[in-house]
């Protein structure tokens, strides 16, 4: 029997109520060469019911799994496939009736692409449309590659997928985010600006799950990034705090959960290793006395209170700092503004791996803007942020974080903080929140369970 071309495989975990829809649309594809590998992983609905209905098609066959995990069952798929691509469909989403014929031939007469994937129309849990996902394209229009395609519906050859080892098990999220890592550093990849299937936002979506996607994400960045930040030492932790000029003098000091926000920097900074150098940078030497002797890597820098007028920029005292400790300006600065004392290590270290990743010149903590933005001009409000309509990558509006950057020491001989090329990784909300008054001090302290 002559192998398929394409294999499609489609997992399902309690998505019954969408399934017919989904493999229905395996079946009306344009091309006949494929096959479709349907997985059930432990489903307590009407999946397998569903599944029975599809018994017996020459080009299906069906499978049952006990709740072993999506990333399980694609390696359960990619070891039972036979064609030279492979796409997943979710059991919540739907194929365009052309999407194997375009992505494939796209394969087909483009040998050196090992991945491609198309645009994409949302969907409500009803299959009504109310907006299209537009990506620009690879290495014309963006030449950055940080923001990986959907996990599914990308069609992938089946050799690169298992030279790179199939898909990571040891992450509960992000497969797409693991496999574009791993596939981008090594081949070229390509999208097209059709869109080619229908993606179902309901609220069982595993996209709704912030911090599950968070967490698997900065996994992934840390390990595609090891022995890459041996070559960008030493990395310097900078913690800028002043005297004056903010809601209260020496607000460094003031507690928070028991602790100073000085304190506070101090020790998360400490407990990463990624960090060479840990710097206090005051223009009141007090601040040193917060420096734990015993710590190699922490010193201390006085800066200059001319240098910490609100209008000042950070750029001189970062210089004077590299000067001493990055001398032929090898290396990164992750500053840290301990104005946001919630943020996490984690953060700290995610915008290390973010600048390592890429050949940006700084990756920087932002916060993406879901509400309308309006930008007044002469006839009125233009809309920034299009919603509910044909939407690209590139209309996505991003406030900064104020929670860390990270950026290469060579930016600050020019005067520049962030360089002429920057990227971004999304930050939770929590760690988002900057004391820049009274009023959030004292929301501050409740949110650490200070006794008012």
């Amino acid at each position: 029997m002559t192998d398929p071309r394409i294999t499609v495989y489609l997992p399902s975990r309690n998505y019954g109520r969408f399934l017919a829809d989904a493999i229905e649309s395996v079946l009306r594809q344009t091309v006949s060469d494929w096959e479709l590998i349907v997985i059930d992983d432990g489903s307590t609905d009407n999946t397998s019911e569903v599944m029975n209905l599809y018994k017996g098609h020459p080009g299906i066959s069906l499978h049952r799994k006990e709740g072993i995990g999506l990333a399980a069952v694609c390696n359960f798929a990619l070891s039972q496939a036979r064609g030279r691509y492979v796409i997943r469909l979710d059991g919540d989403d739907v194929f365009d009736e052309n999407i194997l014929l375009v992505l494939g031939n796209y394969l087909d007469r483009n040998p050196d692409v090992a991945l491609i994937f198309p645009d994409y129309y949302l969907v409500d849990p009803f299959g009504k449309v109310f907006a299209q996902e537009r990506r620009q394209r690879l290495y014309s229009s963006n030449h950055v590659l940080d923001l990986p395609p959907n996990g599914a519906c990308t069609l992938v050859r089946a050799s690169v997928l298992k030279e790179i080892g199939g898909y990571r098990e040891d992450v509960s999220a992000q497969d797409g985010f693991d496999l574009w890592t791993k596939v981008v550093s090594r081949y070229k990849c390509a999208n097209i600006n059709l869109p080619l299937f229908y993606y179902r936002r309901h609220g069982a979506n595993l996209t709704t799950d912030s911090r599950r996607i968070i967490d698997a994400r900065r996994q992934i960045k840390k390990d595609a990034v090891k022995g890459r930040l041996d070559v960008l030492r030493p990395i310097i932790a900078v913690i800028p705090c002043r005297r004056n000029f903010d809601f209260v003098t020496d607000l460094w000091r003031q507690e928070v959960g028991g602790r100073s926000l000085l304190e506070k920097d101090i020790d998360v900074c400490l407990s990463s290793p990624f960090f060479d150098h840990i710097v206090v940078a005051c223009d009141n030497d007090e601040a040193e006395t917060f420096l734990k002797r015993d710590e190699p890597r922490l010193r201390f820098h006085l800066r200059d209170p001319q240098d910490t007028i609100r209008s000042a920029s950070l750029v001189p005292t970062l210089e004077q700092i590299v000067r001493e400790i990055d001398p032929e300006q090898r290396g990164m600065t992750v500053l840290r503004y301990m104005q946001s004392p919630f943020v996490t290590v984690d953060t700290l270290e995610e915008a290390a791996t973010t600048l390592a990743m890429s050949d940006a010149d700084s990756a920087t903590g932002v916060e993406q803007i879901n509400q309308t933005i309006f930008r007044r001009t002469g006839y009125g409000l233009e809309v920034l942020n299009r919603r509910g309509e044909l939407t690209s990558d590139f209309d996505m509006i991003y406030r900064d974080a104020r929670t860390c950057v990270a950026t290469r020491n060579r930016n600050f001989q020019t005067g520049s903080l962030l360089g002429n090329s920057i990227v971004s990784f999304i930050v939770s909300a929590a760690e988002c929140f900057f004391i820049d008054s009274e009023q959030k001090m004292h929301i501050a302290r409740l949110m650490s369970g200070d006794v008012p």
